[in-house]
């Protein structure tokens, strides 16, 4: 086995993730956008030596893209946080009640100071979940369709999924995004229990039930949906 190999410094400071892939005709690299991992796939019969020696090669362009990447940005007393697309301020005090309640720009936290960031995503979950049922809800019945359990979690790989039987699931950082962009996410899904593909029929029913070109939204994901997943 080869040495491990890193990339980056101080908190975001990586390591080289290695893969193998049946499939691969060849090693590839790649820098997850929503956490940073520095990924290697090979081939299944290269050499990982190789595949680590070849990676080594591409130190500056892995060290210039971990550079772009958005910086951890933690939930503490004081800190601006996204929330449906403003910044509201973490205001904490030990006198504050611990039922997190946002009054204007200030999220209002109490309880103990090293509990903030548990209680704020727990709030934003349950503000997510809220806003994603209500909506899904809403937008499946001017679609004539039903759907089954709405819940949340935290993908890596999409913002929603809709399964055969009904069953709708969000990433809760969409409470984060812009209201268009959450609503935008809600009528893809629910354009789902129409068609369970993306064929001109189902853009069609999508653009109809969120009443507008869903593209902005889509661009907005594209440019701003990584440095989400960088939140807490």
């Amino acid at each position: 086995m080869s040495s491990e190999i890193f990339f980056g410094e101080g908190e975001g400071r990586r390591p080289l993730l290695v893969r193998r892939v049946a499939h691969a005709r060849r090693m590839r690299l790649a820098i997850d956008p929503r956490t940073g991992d520095v990924r290697l796939t090979l081939p299944r019969r290269a050499s990982e030596r190789s595949g680590r020696a070849w990676a080594e090669q591409y130190r500056g362009w892995i060290e210039a893209q971990l550079a772009k990447l958005p910086r951890p940005q933690r939930i503490e007393p004081g800190a601006a946080i996204p929330f449906r697309g403003e910044d509201v301020v973490v205001d904490w005090s030990p006198a504050h009640s611990r039922i997190v309640r946002l009054e204007g720009d200030r999220l209002h936290v109490g309880g103990p100071a090293e509990a903030v960031a548990k209680r704020v995503v727990a709030w934003l979950r349950r503000e997510a979940l809220k806003q994603l049922d209500s909506e899904t809800r809403a937008i499946a019945v001017e679609a004539g369709v039903t759907v089954g359990r709405v819940a949340i979690g935290d993908p890596r790989t999409r913002w929603g999924s809709c399964s055969a039987n009904g069953d709708i699931r969000y990433s809760w950082r969409l409470i984060l995004a812009p209201p268009f962009v959450l609503s935008s996410t809600v009528a893809h899904e629910v354009a789902h229990r129409l068609h369970m593909d993306h064929s001109p029929a189902f853009r069609a029913a999508e653009r109809r039930l969120y009443g507008r070109d869903p593209k902005p939204a889509r661009d907005w994901l594209r440019a701003h949906g990584a440095g989400l997943y960088w939140l807490g």
